[in-house]
């Protein structure tokens, strides 16, 4: 297929283009989500540990939101509506991958699935059992889920600054290994980080979510309807006593994946329509003086609507805000570990030394070692151009938790003691893990061949 330059970049540039060009560029790289957290995990840090470490913790904490009509009122700290609320809408655009690679992407087919399965049923089990081997029991033991996480926005920045140094398929399994990750670590959450459950909320968020499904059979495609139903849902899932992120992920599901028209007839159809912009068309005129090529364009535009599904639409128009808001927003409130005199104890603490040995060890040999094991079995074979040593690399980038393990520590203890120590587990961990992948990867080279590069083409 030809490269096609889009429209936009014949276009001369305007002063604010020229002026917001850089950032858009930078906002727009794979490096971008992964720095920005970075950036808020130290800007955390360091106002929780400054001059202003008050101030911190009364905005996060002691600030208050709520709603309150009637009899109705909500009512909660900060914290609570971005580790409840912002991350659901995070847990939706994941329950949104999630469907889309197993509907067309890497998940679709058993040969496909088999080694980002593998990989992170390895790497969700190797570093529970090496936690669980330092926390053996107690209120400490309560954390094994923590260095199971991976965060994918964090690690595919850190893949991205390795540059060519690896094959895109590198980034693929990458991905998939992550998603399934993430498929895991929210069953996690809903079984086994669920204290108490009301069976009447429940019991009406299946409702709900079964009424979601319905709008999707009878062919509804508009967004509203089912942005006001999920966020029925997500009340329901909060006063039910499991975690409202699990809501988003079951609301993602719902979401319909299919196109209103094919491929064939949107060609028709876009190709008429364009014919009659050609037949409207007046250079002479103004478009607003020109109610025919308005209407023309119109029937243009919603042709290409049709041939969109609304799961794209929506992972479209949620991702800038998920990785340029949610994620930073969830880093900046729950990174700020405070260092007090004392919190240098806590690298010799068995929850810190669980948690990051978990994430920097488990993850290595648990991905590595599951990829080998399907491998050496013959259930899947390497993505094309990747070698070991290379998946020694991805295995490593595995173990940064971050996002998710900080989220599953704020589930898992109550004790603030146990969670400051977790919290100092996950940024080790994590920042170990990130460094030692980054080296690997640089290290090697991607084999490029002509093989390898059939072979991509097959998988696609």
């Amino acid at each position: 297929m030809k490269t096609r330059l889009s429209l936009h970049r014949n276009l001369a540039a305007t002063p604010i283009e020229k002026i917001l060009g850089p950032l858009q560029r930078a906002f727009h790289s794979e490096a971008f989500p992964g720095l920005l957290l970075l950036g808020a995990a130290i800007v955390a840090m360091i106002w929780a540990n400054g001059p202003w470490s008050a101030a911190y913790h009364s905005l996060w904490r002691e600030t208050r939101f709520g709603v309150s009509a009637g009899g109705f009122d909500l009512s909660k700290p900060l914290l609570l509506w971005v580790n409840d609320g912002l991350m659901a809408i995070f847990f939706f655009l994941v329950g949104l991958e999630i469907k889309r690679e197993v509907l067309a992407g890497q998940l679709s087919s058993f040969r496909q699935a088999v080694l980002p399965l593998a990989a992170a049923v390895g790497g969700m089990a190797a570093p529970g059992l090496i936690y669980l081997a330092l926390n053996p029991s107690g209120e400490a033991a309560r954390g094994w889920g923590i260095p199971m996480a991976t965060d994918i926005a964090f690690s595919l920045g850190v893949l991205a600054l390795c540059g060519r140094h690896v094959p895109s398929a590198a980034r693929v399994f990458l991905t998939a290994f992550a998603i399934v990750d993430d498929i895991g670590a929210t069953l996690i959450i809903a079984v086994f980080y669920t204290e108490s459950v009301s069976g009447g909320h429940l019991l009406a968020g299946a409702i709900v979510a079964l009424a979601m499904t319905g709008l999707n059979l009878l062919g509804v495609r508009h967004a509203l309807p089912y942005s006001l139903l999920g966020a029925v849902l997500w009340y329901l899932f909060l006063k039910s006593g499991v975690h409202p992120t699990v809501a988003g992920v079951l609301a993602a599901i719902t979401i319909p994946a299919r196109p209103r028209v094919g491929a064939g007839d949107f060609r028709t159809s876009a190709r008429e329509g364009l014919e009659d912009v050609d037949r409207s068309a007046d250079d002479q005129h103004h478009v607003l003086a020109n109610p025919e090529l308005a209407q023309a364009i119109y029937e243009v535009e919603g042709t290409c609507r049709l041939a969109q599904t609304p799961l794209q639409m929506f992972e479209r128009a949620l991702h800038p805000w998920v990785s340029a808001l949610i994620m930073p927003v969830f880093a900046l409130a729950n990174a700020g570990v405070v260092l007090e005199p004392g919190t240098g104890q806590v690298f010799g603490n068995a929850t810190t030394l669980g948690v990051a040995a978990g994430l920097i060890f488990g993850k290595a040999v648990g991905v590595g070692g599951a990829a080998w094991l399907a491998v050496r079995l013959g259930l899947a074979t390497l993505p094309a151009g990747v070698s070991w040593r290379q998946m020694l690399g991805l295995s490593l980038l595995g173990g940064i938790g971050f996002t998710m393990s900080l989220f599953i520590a704020g589930l898992a203890f109550h004790d603030p003691a146990l969670n400051t120590a977790a919290k100092v587990g996950i940024l080790v961990g994590s920042a170990v893990s990130g460094w030692g992948g980054w080296l690997v990867l640089r290290s090697t080279r991607a084999r490029h061949s002509a093989a390898a590069a059939a072979s991509a083409v097959r998988l696609e």
